[in-house]
């Protein structure tokens, strides 16, 4: 019985990912990429019994999506089996891209955001003046129309998806310079006359099903909106280690990084220095990194209707463009 539960709850994870119907052989192999081997024939045989139930609803050939009654069924099965999946999808992400700083090719860990494209072009210039404040992972955005895909998102129709740069973009150049990076804590930093000044908040990355800067956005716990305007207010940020001696490469690392629109490093310590008021351990140095988020705090805190996906996938970084185009990408809109 457990086991069943068990690959129930997997299948309503994997229909989760997607916005359109999925099929069960496409469930199958999902499945069989996250270590979880069931044939198609066992998968369709589980949606038959989940549709019975009202969790799953088919759509013909299509496949199935997933219904409200799943939705619910998913947010409570097995939670304790979540806690530290966050962490491996981090380390999992960065790994993977394959942006090269050297030749500006490759891919970059982008988070997505589903918005009403008429809402989202309301909101245009107030976003593009969060980029140029320095408030938000780089200077460089993406947006994909309906139909198109990231990862295992698929833009829905009347969505548009505002793309912006993941801090885990960070990590992954480390990672190829030898560098690795301990992502320990997600929060909201508190800015006063433009600087930081500490933590307030703070969510760590092992304890969590969901990343930290999703929930401080969807909560509308920050005020970024204030630390726009006039510099006072709480932004999204994360809490990094990294090994001591790797200090002045970091450093010049992101000064590299800077220059091609993906800087986001807010500040690195010395060897056993606090940052902003967080210690770090032994042999290790902290560094504080804006939250690729919070361009999406302008919609949340203007009470628009915003569905957050951190760390949605990988996109080539010919596909971004300067964040000041925004209003003009926008009313170019492939039709």
């Amino acid at each position: 019985m457990e086991k069943t539960e068990r690959q129930r709850t997997e299948i309503l994870q994997v229909l989760s990912r997607f916005s359109a119907p999925v099929s069960s052989g496409k469930v199958a192999q999902s499945l069989e990429a996250a270590g979880c081997h069931l044939s198609e024939r066992a998968v369709r045989l589980y949606l038959h019994q989940m549709g019975i139930d009202g969790l799953v609803h088919g759509e013909g050939r299509r496949g199935h999506v997933i219904t409200e009654r799943g939705q619910a069924e998913l947010k409570g099965a097995r939670i304790t089996d979540r806690v530290g999946y966050l962490s491996a999808k981090i380390d999992e992400m960065a790994f993977r891209m394959t942006f090269d700083l050297a030749t500006r090719t490759g891919s970059v860990v982008v988070n997505a955001m589903l918005v009403d494209p008429q809402q989202l072009a309301a909101c245009a210039e107030e976003i593009v003046r969060s980029f140029a404040k320095g408030y938000a992972m780089g200077n460089r955005l993406a947006l994909l129309w309906p139909r198109e895909t990231l990862g295992q998102l698929t833009v829905p129709a009347g969505r548009v998806a505002l793309c912006t740069v993941c801090s885990i973009t960070l990590n992954g150049v480390l990672l190829k310079h030898g560098i690795p990076t301990t992502s320990r804590f997600g929060g909201l930093l508190q800015l006063r006359g433009g600087q930081p000044t500490r933590f307030v908040e703070l969510i760590h990355y092992d304890a969590t099903t969901i990343d930290p800067l999703e929930v401080f956005v969807r909560g509308r716990m920050t005020a970024y909106r204030d630390a726009v305007r006039d510099g006072n207010g709480l932004i999204g940020a994360s809490f990094r280690e990294l090994p001591a001696d790797s200090r002045e490469v970091v450093l010049h690392i992101s000064d590299h990084l800077s220059a091609v629109g993906l800087g986001g490093l807010l500040e690195v310590g010395q060897p056993g220095q606090a940052v902003f008021g967080l210690s770090v351990n032994a042999g290790r140095v902290g560094a504080a990194v804006v939250g690729g988020l919070n361009p999406v705090a302008v919609l949340t805190e203007r009470d628009q209707r915003v569905e957050c996906r951190a760390l949605a996938g990988l996109l080539d970084f010919h596909r971004l463009i300067p964040a000041d185009e925004l209003p003009r990408a926008l009313k170019s809109r492939p039709r």
